[in-house]
């Protein structure tokens, strides 16, 4: 057993590093610009991001989700941070909001996630891909005034997503507008087949070519006047003093505010936002992984949970699993776990021990690397197959697009799943029942076939078309591959058989009664008791 691990691990480990390099490239820009956007220090993001990597990608049951700090919980923290009083008193709030995540998975929470529509999580996949690149613009060409890691509308600059392409007209940068340009080639270069065919390129990524080439302009340009790049351009990590310089970035809560009811509600707060926010992503994940391997929802949220308290306890924002790091560490051909603990561990190598060079990155290169990454989340041949796929899914995915990239993540999920939740209702509404009509039957037989679920939503549809049945005919109303029939209905068909004979209708009812559903795990416990009845005889 132990042998088979070692032989998988390193079948894997030619895929997961690689990806693992991608992710941290990828991360360090995120981490410090939600730090940013959250109004904390910007240390605590990479300590988010190295718990998150390390910590939650162990405990986790997820292969492919990578966890970090949220764009989406920036404006908790920021209000917290305010509302509470102090970094400090908001690490109380982020220990008890990982204490009720874990409550949260042992009493089996994660099922919520199963209820998001498949149309839904796609169009969120597509969302965020469209939201990468209008947000990557900026930094593309020079023009850094939103920070990294923002993924709403309304920015934190005062302007929006689209307002902030009008001002990068008159701020492009030469240097970082050719710094993109040559990472998009290095890019595409890559997964041309003459290089993607080669093993050197399976060995040494096309993003860390694209990045080392960034560092090399950026370099260059130093002493050139119109190509050299400012320090907003660049990642700006912390720098410490030797080790007690580094140690000093960390921070513990404040347990003297333990009692104080703001601080438990801000706590549940994040718990609500963040699991929500982990079971979307853990999702949409599952829905990209190659292997379709199914993750443990259940399991997710106490790994997170598990993650928050510890993030608090050191000083980190609240973390989620999040979509950005995750579909790149897909993307980048990530095989399972062990890439997202490699990525906590580069964080926290290379934020002790080379903060100085990762300062040399140009967010240029940076910007080129998420390009490719919400291209292939936004392919324009996803959204001619949901167009095929006919309006009741469509609909849905176009509306959560929209809502995405005009309000934020969570607002945009809201929007795309109140849509989806109404063409279900709609659906139902409109077939709660198979008319079949005799034609040659000289007793004028009309049949309704109940279908397998008839709800109270089905009322109104199934009180209008009885109540234009016509007169002196024969009408069956067949309930025999019902599953579940609501009592509402039932009053329904009552009411209609007490006055079916002042009309001159003959009804006849098959199977027809109300329905109490079984509960499905003891009906699953059930039928393993049975197997292993019948299976104990035969093995004795």
């Amino acid at each position: 057993m132990r042998k088979h691990l070692q032989q998988n691990l390193l079948a894997n480990l030619k895929h997961d590093l690689p990806a693992s390099i991608v992710v941290f490239l990828v991360a360090v820009p995120l981490c410090l610009g939600i730090a940013l956007a959250s109004g904390a220090p910007l240390f605590s993001g990479i300590i988010a991001g190295i718990v998150g990597g390390i910590l939650v990608g162990s405990l986790s049951g997820s292969q492919l989700g990578v966890s970090g700090p949220a764009a989406g919980l920036a404006v908790i923290v920021l209000s917290g941070i305010e509302k509470l009083g102090g970094f400090e008193v908001f690490l109380l709030a982020v220990v008890i909001g990982g204490m009720f995540q874990l409550l949260l998975g042992f009493a089996r929470a994660g099922i919520i996630g199963y209820f998001f529509p498949s149309s839904v999580i796609k169009g969120m996949l597509s969302g965020i891909g469209l939201i990468i690149m209008l947000k990557q613009l900026p930094h593309a060409v020079g023009y850094d005034a939103d920070p990294e890691g923002s993924l709403s509308f309304a920015q934190p600059d005062g302007h929006t997503t689209l307002s902030e392409l009008w001002y990068v007209l008159d701020s492009i940068s030469a240097g970082p507008l050719l710094i993109t340009i040559v990472s998009l080639l290095i890019l595409l270069a890559w997964e041309h087949p003459f290089i993607a065919q080669r093993r050197f390129s399976r060995i040494v990524q096309g993003p860390l070519v694209a990045v080392l080439a960034g560092i090399g302009m950026h370099l260059l340009f130093q002493n050139t006047e119109t190509l050299a790049l400012a320090s907003g351009q660049l990642v700006s990590l912390p720098v410490p003093d030797g080790m007690s310089g580094f140690l000093g970035q960390f921070a513990t809560p404040d347990f003297t505010q333990v009692f104080n009811p703001q601080v438990w509600i801000m706590g549940l707060t994040i718990a609500v936002v963040a699991s929500l926010e982990t079971l979307l992503c853990l999702d949409a994940t599952d829905k990209m992984d190659p292997h379709k391997r199914v993750t443990p929802a259940n399991r997710e949220l106490a790994a997170q949970g598990v993650g928050n308290i510890a993030a608090g306890l050191i000083g980190g924002l609240p973390i989620t699993q999040v979509i950005v790091r995750s579909s790149t560490n897909i993307l980048s051909g990530g095989r399972t776990k062990l890439s997202a603990i490699m990525h906590g561990v580069l964080l926290l190598a290379c934020a002790f021990a080379i903060p100085a060079l990762l300062n040399l990155i140009p967010l240029a290169s940076l910007a080129a690397i998420l390009f490719t990454v919400g291209y292939k989340l936004a392919k324009p041949v996803l959204f001619r197959q949901m167009y095929r796929l006919g309006k009741h899914q469509f609909v849905p995915f176009i509306v959560t697009v929209v809502g995405i990239v005009f309000t934020d993540l969570l607002i945009g999920i809201g929007i795309g799943m109140s849509v989806a939740v109404f063409y279900v209702m709609y659906n139902n509404y409109r077939k709660p029942f198979l008319v079949r009509t005799d034609l040659d039957d000289a007793d004028h037989t009309i049949r309704l076939e109940l279908a397998e679920d008839v709800t109270f939503v089905n009322k109104a549809s199934i009180q209008r078309t009885l109540s234009r049945l016509p007169a002196n005919s024969h009408v069956i109303i067949d309930a025999s591959r019902s599953v579940n029939i609501d009592s509402d209905v039932i009053e329904i068909i009552e009411d209609f058989r007490a006055n079916a004979q002042y009309r001159g209708i003959r009804l006849e009812l098959i199977d027809l009664q109300p329905t109490v559903l079984p509960d499905p795990h003891v009906e699953v416990q059930r039928a393993l008791a049975r197997c292993r009845i019948a299976v104990a005889p035969s093995a004795a």
